[in-house]
């Protein structure tokens, strides 16, 4: 997006805000109106937000909520859409990826989200939460955490128990785990693993790379693509790989081989376990977080941030809209949308009477608080120092990665050729 196409968003947003900032109710006092776009379409999910916005448009009588649903598929080009008219809603939900792409086209008041944040307090969010919404400089954030999920390899005991294995801890025990279920002739074998040219198998890769201490950047934002702990990432990746089912494996794959229990183990996020909780087997699940030199578990978080160029009379709506969703009850009832796959993202959600006494949550007993303190040991590749390195985010879209991925485990080529045929590419998608 060109500087002087930019400066015209903006303009045409701030014009847009001044214009339709206020308004009077049915009984003559000054009303102001905000829209709040997000991408909860489901009739039990719109209940839910229905009824966080009377509660708040209670509180906060001088201010309407106007919210503009949007399905998942298009919604990012909405707000390309919306952004380019001039009409881009004061409140919008983000997930990590695209806030950095937002806010790379100065599309969201970063100040506004901080001060938010700052009054909530940064110590009551999971640390790894709030790195996923750092800015790049590591100043400020990009929106305010409100729920998330995490991924890792679910495993399970009975399975794992029947041939005397418990929770792997390392490298060295997932694949010994691996070997020991793997019968191709009677099509089981040891782990579901994505191997896909997707996003899921830069997802899962990243994880066991990331605890050998391989990113794909280096602190100063340089490419560290091709070095010799990235090569050992691979080529584990690779071998553990001949231990899952044939072909390029994709999530609907993995998370079937996992639920029938062709695989004892699967790489996946928490939404398995609503599945896992709705097949009655919700003791019999078990979290374990790739380890070589440190753990590593990849996680998203969903947030919500505030539009750049608004009137003050806007900005300070928004601001209290994203003050009183941070509240624990109300973040609570967000989360519990879809209890198991929704992540806390805040430690006073994880303690809040509410969430612990969910069906679902209560199912899995202590293992929900492990999966909620997993947010600590949240990396993610391009997330360095705590400065979140926008070119990331140039990087993944280009799917280098996933193509890496798949040529080494599907195409059977040699790591250290793709290696350096990844790095040649993204040296030319950084140019």
């Amino acid at each position: 997006m060109t500087k002087k196409f930019l400066s015209l968003i903006v303009a045409l947003i701030i014009t847009t805000a001044t214009l339709t900032a206020c308004n009077n109710d049915q009984n003559g006092n000054e009303q102001t109106t905000i829209e709040f776009m997000h991408s909860s379409v489901e009739q039990e999910r719109l209940a839910v937000i229905n009824k966080l916005v009377e509660k708040f448009e209670k509180e906060n009588p001088g201010i309407k909520i106007k919210q503009v649903p949007v399905e998942e598929d298009s919604y990012n080009t909405k707000i390309v859409t919306l952004a380019s008219a001039g009409e881009l809603p004061e409140v919008i939900e983000v997930g990590q990826d695209y806030a950095k792409v937002m806010d790379k086209d100065q599309l969201i008041d970063k100040d506004s989200v901080k001060k938010v944040i700052d009054e909530a307090g940064e110590s009551n969010f999971y640390e790894g939460a709030l790195k996923l919404m750092k800015t790049e400089d590591g100043k400020s954030y990009t929106g305010l955490p409100i729920s998330g999920w995490v991924q890792g390899i679910w495993y399970n005991k009975k399975m794992l128990q029947s041939k005397g294995f418990e929770e792997p801890e390392n490298w060295n025990e997932v694949m010994e785990i691996a070997k020991a279920f793997t019968d191709q002739g009677n099509k089981k074998y040891g782990i579901a693993l994505p191997t896909a040219e997707s996003g899921f198998s830069e997802q899962a890769f990243s994880q066991f790379a990331l605890s050998n201490k391989a990113n794909v950047l280096e602190a100063n934002g340089d490419l560290n693509l091709n070095t010799p702990a990235m090569e050992e990432s691979l080529t584990y990746y690779k071998e553990l790989s001949q231990y899952t089912m044939p072909g390029s494996n994709d999530v609907t794959e993995v998370k079937d081989a996992f639920m029938n229990e062709t695989v004892p183990m699967t790489v996946y996020s928490t939404y398995i376990l609503p599945s896992v909780f709705e097949e009655g087997n919700a003791e019999n699940i078990g979290f374990a977080i790739p380890n070589k030199k440190e753990k590593a578990v990849f996680g998203t978080t969903s947030a919500l941030t505030i539009s750049s160029g608004l009137d003050d009379t806007n900005k300070k709506a928004a601001e209290k809209f994203l003050a009183f969703m941070a509240e624990p009850e109300n973040m609570t009832e967000w989360v519990l949308m879809s209890p198991g796959g929704a992540q806390p993202v805040s430690k006073k959600v994880t303690e809040n009477k509410e969430y612990q006494s969910n069906e679902v949550v209560n199912a899995f007993g202590d293992l929900s608080a492990e999966i909620a303190d997993s947010f600590n040991d949240i990396q993610v590749f391009g997330l360095v120092d705590d400065k979140n390195y926008l070119k990331m985010g140039d990087i993944t879209s280009s799917g280098v990665i996933p193509k890496m991925i798949n040529e080494v485990t599907v195409g059977k080529k040699e790591v250290e050729s793709e290696l350096k045929q990844a790095e040649k590419e993204i040296k030319e998608v950084l140019k």
